[in-house]
């Protein structure tokens, strides 16, 4: 027996601006990808994007929808993993430039109508520096939610590793950011960053359901495809529900070498974890 979660299933994917697949996404290009993911059930796509703006919002809208699924969410993570712009470099032009990209980023999702997310392209501190960092970052977070909920979207901060950034490792921490601002915004929950920072995922969703517009999913350990029986999902599924989440779930998860295999496995953990809320 089968079912589906309630909520609309996502996979990430790159835009065509990128310089190359994210790892973390379906490894082939925009067309190629959605097309294969449509055909394995995936009701929508999170569209990582570099360098493009509100121009790409119908070629991107057209791709998505020719292969029957939906833009889900906008992603800036190529902002710094491909072109190594942050919010809180020590150059102002870089700073300049990454929030240029962001703000493109914005404008793009508004024409969609779709959330704007950010999780690395914040950037990481160096000694001696770091409050004046926090700063030039906090400024250009209000900045971007401003812009982005004047475009009718909606901006969504990733509470992230160390690994990843200096800033809002802990939903806590990236909520006292949300309440700081004079626009509409919300959380991206990943289940691998909760993990690594060793926040209780259950106590997090459960907390912050209302407040999250995406749930990002991965493997516990391998940031791996998504296993049958993971004995996670039904409880996140049931505190989902009942916390009231109206946002998407997005699998981003590295693709073992076979992103068609990758998508499918995580697709029938999903459904199968679902048959406990029929």
């Amino acid at each position: 027996m089968t079912s589906r979660p309630p909520w609309p299933l996502a996979y990430t994917v790159s835009g065509d601006d990128c310089s190359a697949p994210m790892p973390l996404g379906f490894a082939a290009p925009l067309t190629e990808a959605v097309r294969r993911l449509a055909e394995l059930g995936y009701d929508g796509v999170e569209v990582q994007v570099r360098e493009t703006g509100a121009h790409a919002a119908g070629e991107l809208a057209r791709t998505v929808e020719g292969a029957g699924l939906r833009v889900l969410g906008i992603g800036t993570g190529p902002v710094c993993a491909q072109d190594r712009l942050t919010l809180t470099d020590p150059s102002p032009d870089v700073r300049r430039h990454a929030l240029f990209r962001l703000l493109g980023a914005a404008r793009l999702a508004g024409e969609l109508g779709v959330p704007v997310t950010l999780g690395q392209t914040r950037g990481t501190f160096l000694p001696g520096l770091e409050d004046m960092q926090r700063l030039w970052a906090e400024r250009a977070v209000h900045q971007l939610a401003e812009e982005a909920a004047d475009r009718g979207s909606r901006l969504l901060l990733e509470p992230q590793s160390r690994a990843n950034t200096s800033l809002w490792h802990t939903p806590g921490e990236a909520l006292a950011v949300v309440a700081s601002l004079d626009a509409p915004a919300g959380l991206v929950l990943d289940t691998h960053h909760l993990d690594a920072e060793g926040v209780d995922l259950l106590r997090a969703v459960t907390e912050h359901a209302a407040v999250t517009g995406c749930l990002q999913l991965a493997a516990p350990f391998t940031r791996g495809p998504l296993t049958i029986g993971d004995p996670r999902l039904p409880a996140l599924f049931t505190a989902l529900r009942e916390g009231g989440f109206t946002g998407w779930l997005t699998l981003e998860h590295t693709q073992d070498g076979d992103s068609p295999k990758a998508a499918a496995r995580s697709w029938t953990a999903l459904t199968d974890a679902a048959v406990a809320l029929s």
